[in-house]
């Protein structure tokens, strides 16, 4: 297995990539003050409006894709902390289990002080259950991945076949989750999200095996030099980018096709083949000098991936809720698109210049300092 030592340019570009990408489909959200129905198509039975299209050509580009490449991405630093481990001799998962529930832990205070649609915590199980898996070996993830992504890939191809045999895709009204956050404020927001914990938590718990699968593949991709900058990596990339192109971008197309049938399978099951060929594009892309500004800034922003994550989330709230800027369900498509863009170009600002006062993110910092306390018991 090949070592890596010190930082990845690409992982930390391609991590504020996903972040950034991220709030462009939570933006949605926010901007509608948590109706769901505005990221999904079951509500939708004929051609789309102007508006809704607009909308729905940036869900094509983001929804799923920027978090599978985040999932993906989680399970390269996985990787990154598992070859530390191994040449400083240490036990495996030993102190990164430490990591993961600190991880669990901050997720949870997003859940309940932010946003109900944290991913954190879903990451800090799926992350305990990928170290283990890593410690049986290259066979043990092999056979993970396959038994794992086969029962994945059969659940949600069964909610496929009952969405196509004429089954109801809703989710129901989202009224009264629209006038809690148009009216209600912060703290009874709060107690909205912890008195129906489990039911918000539901997608988190959903996605475990699909999570797993993604983490377990960045480890192989890791392994198999997707990331190097020499003639492998670009090899390994260019298949990626094979199948993103004809198998990602065919697949993820169907979302376009109203009713409902096709929002879980391109959300949970067909994102991650386009998200794989993002990891080609910009993998490409880096090589071109003239665009080193931006691969900088996002290479800041993918350093400090937890700050800007939460960040954004509070944004986010701060702008659209009631109890803020008020701004939900006010704005149209191309409104909603240029605060995300507008939230996005300052997290690259906020990033690049706290990095250069500072050597990590205020999370990262507090993370390591809360890591420190333990090891030091």
């Amino acid at each position: 297995m090949k070592q890596h030592k010190g930082r990845i340019r690409l992982l930390d570009i391609l991590r504020g990539f996903a972040i950034l990408g991220t709030l462009g489909t939570n933006i949605w959200i926010f901007a509608q003050l948590g109706d769901l129905s505005y990221i999904l198509t079951s509500s939708y039975t004929g051609w789309w409006e102007l508006d809704d299209l607009i909308r729905m050509i940036v869900l094509f580009l983001v929804n799923g894709k920027m978090l599978g490449l985040l999932t993906i991405m989680f399970g390269v630093g996985l990787e990154l902390k598992y070859q530390q481990a191994m040449r400083t001799g240490k036990t495996w998962p030993g102190a990164y289990m430490w990591v993961l529930i600190i991880l669990f832990m901050e997720g949870l205070l997003h859940f309940a002080l932010v946003m109900e649609y944290d991913i954190l915590m879903s990451y800090g199980i799926t992350g305990m259950i990928a170290a283990f898996i890593v410690r049986g070996g290259d066979r043990l993830i092999s056979v993970a991945m396959k038994v794992i992504g086969s029962f994945h890939v059969v659940i949600i191809l069964a909610i496929l076949l009952l969405a196509l045999m004429g089954s109801n895709m809703s989710l129901g009204s989202f009224d009264q989750v629209v006038a809690l956050y148009q009216d209600g404020s912060w703290l009874q927001q709060v107690q909205y999200r912890l008195a129906h914990f489990l039911q918000l938590r539901a997608e988190s718990i959903f996605v475990i095996p699909m999570n797993v699968f993604l983490f377990l593949l960045g480890v192989r991709l890791m392994r198999s030099g997707v990331f190097a900058q020499d003639e492998n990596g670009e090899r390994q990339r260019k298949k990626l980018l094979k199948l993103g192109l004809f198998i990602g971008l065919p697949l993820n197309l169907l979302i376009f096709i109203p009713g409902g049938a096709f929002d879980l399978p391109a959300r949970y099951l067909f994102a991650p083949f386009l998200s794989l060929g993002y990891i080609a594009l910009i993998g490409k892309m880096i090589q071109y000098p003239k665009w080193n500004w931006l691969w900088r800034l996002l290479e800041s922003a993918g350093k400090m991936s937890l700050s800007c994550y939460v960040m954004q989330n509070i944004i986010g709230s701060v702008l659209f809720y009631g109890w803020g800027f008020a701004l939900g369900g006010k704005l149209n498509s191309l409104g909603i698109i240029a605060v995300w863009i507008g939230i996005s170009l300052f997290q690259l600002w906020f990033a690049s210049a706290w990095l250069r006062l500072f050597k990590l993110g205020p999370m990262e910092a507090a993370r390591k300092r809360a890591l420190g306390i333990i090891e030091s018991r």
